[in-house]
């Protein structure tokens, strides 16, 4: 069963995974055929999951699950975890550092930690106009409407 992207409804669950680093082009073929062959293959108590995944921009897994079918539950989501740390060691990325930042300049997407993140804004490297991804978005609704956004209009503008 392939699940299209556009099949899912705006209340469909998601995380959002950035690496650390972008995936190189000839692991990436690789790495988006073991996300989407996990989430064909993800279950909760006994249920497949009615489920999507995929890589965007070389280096974001998105994991999307329609639980208007069936809740993905804490032994899925463990699951979950479980392949992505399993894929991260195999491809010596880090998925899990919530404190790097990624943001976009013109097509290229970059992906630094907090703290250089702070002084490129000191430096005028980056400003409020600068794109920046929301990690922390939960639903396709989200997904599409603001998880690109201006930094200005984001958590980022906090910490920075």
């Amino acid at each position: 069963m392939n699940n299209s992207y556009q099949q899912f409804p705006d209340s469909a669950r998601v995380w959002v995974y950035q690496s650390d680093r972008p995936f190189p082009a000839e692991a990436l073929a690789d790495v988006q055929k073991k996300v989407q062959d996990f989430a064909q293959r993800w279950i909760s108590h006994d249920r497949r999951l009615r489920a999507f995944a995929d890589v965007w921009h070389h280096r974001f897994i998105i994991l999307m699950v329609d639980e208007g079918m069936a809740d993905a539950s804490g032994c899925s989501i463990d699951s979950s975890v479980r392949f992505l740390k399993a894929l991260q060691a195999e491809h010596g990325v880090d998925l899990f550092d919530r404190m790097r930042f990624s943001y976009r300049r013109g097509d290229q997407v970059f992906t630094v930690p907090r703290g250089e993140f702070a002084e490129k804004y000191a430096a005028g490297e980056i400003d409020d106009h600068t794109l920046v991804f929301d990690t922390l978005i939960s639903n396709k609704g989200d997904l599409e409407r603001s998880w690109e956004k201006a930094l200005g209009q984001s958590w980022h503008k906090r910490l920075v």
